[in-house]
């Protein structure tokens, strides 16, 4: 179980915070890991805690990178803050509903590779959006909401939280790094919520067998070490105003993985 963890630790370091939906590709990864051998087929609930548990490894990752401005947050920056919970809403109310009635639609790797094209798509499109220097508390209460439904959307696998919340954030007139700022920021809460939602899955005695305390945990170190880097290396390229680069990369994967589902499919009949 060590190794496979750890390149799923390895690649939702990378894309949690990188705009190329690790939903997409831990639900990608973990497919190709059963079909070369290295790992059994997980229950949906298995593969949900260990999601979680390398979510919160990259939220460890964005503690560390923004543990300034989360300060600030918390000493006086009230209506940034206020801005956060409201932009939280959406989320909160989808995640729930999802998770009540569309749990298995999470875990299709041909609807990862499809969003995977819609997320390139809008990544190159944000290229088109000019440069201003609004900082993220001068947002209004309608466009922290307008963010926080682009963050609810990436509740499909293949569609980018990072990107989907960033490129919004620039719409809506952000400052680079300040779209950025929302976009970490945002997540915290998010992540938060769905691992006191998955509490209970991870006490179960099916998934304390099938994934180990230790190996699980070691992962979320990894994917937090990885996510530094990836944050690093995000917020350079933004200011830099290379985001929509990133579509080079998700186009081609988005439709490699569309042809491989196809393929398989066919040939099963």
């Amino acid at each position: 179980m060590w190794i496979p963890l750890f390149i799923l630790a390895i690649v939702q370091g990378l894309t949690e915070l990188l705009p190329v939906s690790s939903s997409g590709h831990l639900v990608v990864g973990q497919s190709l890991l059963v079909q070369l051998g290295m790992t059994k087929p997980l229950t949906h609930s298995q593969m949900l805690v260990i999601e979680v548990a390398l979510h919160a490894g990259t939220l460890g990752a964005v503690l560390l990178f923004y543990h300034r401005r989360i300060v600030r947050l918390v000493r006086s920056d009230w209506r940034l803050a206020g801005l956060l919970v409201v932009a939280t809403i959406p989320i909160a109310i989808i995640g729930l509903l999802m998770k009540k009635y569309g749990d298995g639609l999470l875990q299709s790797p041909l609807l990862a590779g499809v969003m995977l094209l819609v997320t390139a798509t809008f990544l190159l499109a944000s290229r088109r959006i000019g440069e201003t220097d609004k900082p993220a508390g001068k947002l209004s209460v309608w466009q922290a909401i307008l963010i926080g439904l682009a963050q609810s959307a990436a509740i499909l696998p293949g569609i980018s939280r990072s990107g989907a919340t960033i490129v919004t954030g620039l719409a809506c007139g952000l400052r680079r790094d300040e779209a950025a700022a929302f976009s970490f920021l945002l997540s915290i809460p998010a992540i938060l919520g769905a691992t006191i939602v998955t509490l209970p899955e991870l006490a179960s005695a099916e998934v304390r067998q099938a994934v180990p305390l230790i190996p699980l945990i070691a992962a979320a170190v990894v994917s937090m070490l990885v996510g530094l880097f990836a944050l690093w290396w995000l917020v350079r390229w933004l200011e830099k105003g290379k985001l929509h680069q990133f579509a080079w990369y998700l186009y081609p994967v988005g439709a490699a993985v569309i042809v491989w589902q196809v393929v398989a499919m066919s040939a099963g009949g």
